[in-house]
């Protein structure tokens, strides 16, 4: 599953959030001020910055701040790798 790390006042977060519940993408999403875990995962795949929103795909790779073009594009990726 998309797994979207975030805060709760993060602008570009609440844009990415509902720009995939729009299109119907399942997401999970993880506050990374109320999950040391989450906000350590996120430092490690940003140079040590929370950075956010920080996406986490289901193969493990990760974009950050990305647009919802970018998601979809990755996602169609990961599906196309699937069906070989």
């Amino acid at each position: 599953m998309l797994v979207i790390y975030s805060t709760t006042w993060c602008g570009y977060c609440h844009r990415l959030k509902s720009q995939l519940a729009r299109d119907g993408i399942e997401f999970e999403a993880v506050d990374i001020e109320l999950d040391e875990q989450a906000a350590a995962f996120v430092e490690g795949v940003n140079g040590g910055n929370q950075t956010v929103p920080t996406v986490r795909f289901p193969d493990g790779s990760t974009l950050t701040n990305p647009s919802i073009i970018d998601v979809k594009e990755r996602l169609t990726a990961l599906m196309g790798c699937d069906q070989r």
